[in-house]
């Protein structure tokens, strides 16, 4: 019995790992990147650069959410390339604002 509640447990958090969302994994990388950059240039402030952090976590949760089906559909895809986009304007904005932590 314990085996074959612990082979339909590997099969659940196994199939997420089959809807593969490769683009957004590299477009997350360098997003967070460009964050990096921003604290080391002295860009971004601690407000800014916690903010930014908490949009990435939102983007993190959204992918896991349409990844959690095994299926990423074409409107989730969507959904994930909207909020990504957002998460890139944000990141613009705060960058190339005013302020900076010097």
């Amino acid at each position: 019995m314990k085996k074959s509640i612990l082979a339909a447990l590997a099969v659940v958090v196994a199939v997420p790992a089959f809807a593969g969302t490769p683009r957004m994994d590299a477009r997350e990388h360098h997003q967070q990147a460009r964050i990096y950059n921003g604290i080391a240039s002295g860009e971004l402030t601690r407000p800014e650069t916690r903010r930014l952090a908490a949009g990435q976590v939102h983007l993190n949760r959204v992918e896991s959410r349409a990844k959690s089906d095994g299926v990423v559909t074409h409107r989730e895809r969507a959904h994930l390339q909207h909020e990504a986009n957002q998460q890139s304007r944000r990141i613009y904005r705060q960058k190339h604002d005013a302020q900076d932590r010097h």
